[in-house]
């Protein structure tokens, strides 16, 4: 499919060491996937669901020890440890090269390597970066096909250019005791053996997306980063982006599929999705901010997705898309799971395989699906689309808005008063765990920017980049927000309503960018001036929206003590502009 030098080399060495038995480039074609549809099916690989009410859609089971990201397996190999940062697990890559190399020699005897060339970002943007991944995995090559853009014109876009990210992926015996995801970043090169789990094995997702984009980014002057694309239209007809980072649990998915209330849809308000998850950003011709959602579709969630709290996504699943580790419903050969409705189906399979009686098997506490099964769907099913979603040039921002699950720190919205000022809001990013099962209830986690498990380099470095990022733009930097939809009342009840009223606070953040909403100045940062938030037809107590909007200093004081100790890792490190900014927060808050 190509004479590239470059890939026909790289491509004959890792067949020396892996030693499959055939060979097959993937061209993209309707006719080739059909085929392997079939194939993995009558190998048991996957399981054909009901045709006519689920067109095209498949499901698939991992095995039972390999259901999930593993971060304590996933490394970063750079020449020196400093470099990977206090964050990133590190080895050094000659090292792992051996160690790895005799993992993966002979791994893939008695079966076929597939040679997926893709894009990340729409074929021939300039936004958009080629890799290619070898697998022996034919469910990676059916989630690629959904996830990215892939196939001959990737081939002939790549042309006889070396630049490419070599991605090498091996299920092995799926041994958890030698599972590995590593990143060479300086190579260009992510290795991964002994997972069939797709986070770990989609390597344009997290792997290319994240941690290797974030280091070229930062070599090459764009960001890569953990956030989704929004775009508000207001009844005008004019739309405008937002891009937004939180951590998991926090409801990213539903806000970037978000239905507007009723009254703000009836105004001829919409909302149309860009990316649920990963957003590329450089500086365009005109000297602002531009984001292109690098992937094709979604890897969502399953469990929680319903019609009644994400609409969009449930509709999204309908037709070719693939369910890994959720239940199947035998009666008509659909899927379900925890959150879907309220009726477990009694014949059922849950989600390793047994057949069970879904009523009783959940009574007594069980769970039909895996708490991350997942869906993995065309992002053009989804009803809100929007339609610059394969625009190469991407999409101006106008805001960036980070986020997190606090109980009494964050009020629900606040400004930061520059970009410096907000490079340090999303530095000092953090959740609150909910569920007893991770441990403690309340205890804060760190996550900066929600790149904690996906930064490619030293996360100091990181935030330098922001800083550099934002010189660059100068007065053309978008501004930045931070929310908290989780603010709790003293009997532990949330305060704000979330889900589609959530818009009610995007509108607030896109007027101040147009410098046409009320603020007051606060500790923190600039907060909603009385009644400047719309609450139209809502049903919120003038008091509870005045709580929602408080800082309480003794709390904040707490909080900059978790904060100095977290950047304390960084050493000296640490830009002085993050250290300048937690200086004055504390000082603004002893005032």
């Amino acid at each position: 499919m190509t004479e590239n030098k470059t890939v026909l080399a790289w491509l004959d060495e890792m067949t020396k060491m892996c030693q499959p038995d055939s060979v097959v480039w993937i061209d993209g074609s309707e006719q080739q996937l059909e085929a392997l549809r079939e194939e993995a099916v009558a190998s048991g690989e996957m399981i054909k669901l009901n045709q006519e009410k689920l067109p095209g859609c498949y499901y698939h089971r991992t095995a039972e020890n390999d259901v999930a990201r593993v971060e304590d397996r996933t490394f970063i190999c750079t020449p020196t440890e400093i470099e990977a940062g206090p964050i990133n697990n590190w080895m050094e890559p000659k090292e792992m090269y051996a160690k790895l190399t005799a993992l993966y020699t002979g791994a893939m005897k008695g079966r076929t390597m597939y040679v997926i060339p893709y894009s990340m970002g729409p074929v021939g943007s300039p936004f958009s970066k080629i890799g290619i991944e070898l697998t022996d995995s034919i469910y990676v090559v059916l989630n690629m096909a959904i996830m990215t853009r892939i196939g001959k014109s990737v081939i002939d876009q790549l042309g006889d250019s070396g630049e490419f990210v070599k991605c090498l992926h091996a299920k092995k015996d799926v041994n958890p005791d030698e599972r590995y995801i590593v990143h060479f970043p300086q190579d260009s090169t992510i290795w991964s053996i002994n997972s069939a789990y797709g986070g770990n094995v989609l390597l344009g997702k997290k792997c290319f997306a994240l941690r290797i984009a974030s280091y070229l980014g930062k070599h090459e002057g764009w960001m890569a980063e953990h956030m989704l694309i929004l775009g508000i239209e207001n009844p005008q007809g004019e739309v405008k982006y937002i891009c937004a980072a939180f951590p998991s649990a926090c409801g990213k998915t539903n806000l970037a599929m978000l239905i507007p209330p009723q009254y703000l849809k009836d105004k001829g308000y919409k909302v149309w999705t860009v990316g649920d998850d990963i957003a590329w950003l450089k500086i365009g011709p005109d000297g602002r901010l531009y984001a292109v959602n690098p992937e094709a579709g979604f890897f969502g969630v399953a469990p929680g997705t319903s019609e009644k709290t994400n609409f969009n996504a449930l509709e999204s699943t309908k037709k070719n898309t693939i369910f890994t580790n959720v239940a199947i419903n035998n009666e008509d050969m659909t899927v379900w799971w925890e959150g879907l409705d309220k009726n477990p189906p009694a014949d059922a399979t849950e989600w390793t395989g047994k057949k069970v009686n879904g009523a009783e098997y959940t009574a007594a506490g069980n769970k039909l699906a895996h708490p991350n099964s997942r869906f993995t769907a065309p992002a053009i099913n989804c009803p809100c689309i929007s339609k610059e979603f394969e625009n190469p040039q991407g999409v101006p921002v106008e805001a960036i808005v980070f986020g997190g699950r606090r109980a009494k720190t964050a009020p629900l919205v606040y400004q930061a008063r520059d970009w410096q000022h907000g490079v340090f809001v999303g530095a000092t990013m953090a959740s609150e765990t909910t569920a007893a099962a991770a441990g403690a209830v309340g205890v804060v986690r760190r996550d900066p920017m929600a790149m904690k498990p996906f930064v490619g380099y030293n996360m100091a470095d990181y935030f330098g980049h922001w800083l550099d990022m934002g010189k660059k733009l100068g007065d053309k930097a978008p501004k930045i927000f931070h929310v908290n939809w989780f603010r709790q009342d003293e009997e532990g009840n949330f305060m704000w309503p979330g889900f589609g009223d959530n818009m009610r606070v995007l509108l607030w953040i896109l007027d101040r960018c147009a410098g046409k909403a009320d603020a007051v100045e606060s500790p923190i940062g600039y907060l909603p001036a009385e009644n400047a938030i719309d609450t139209t037809d809502l049903d919120i107590d003038a008091n509870v929206l005045k709580e929602l909007l408080s800082v309480d200093k003794s709390i904040w004081l707490e909080d900059v003590a978790d904060q100095k100790k977290y950047f304390a890792q960084f050493g000296d490190r640490l830009p002085k502009e993050i250290a300048d900014e937690l200086n004055k927060l504390e000082t603004n808050l002893n005032k």
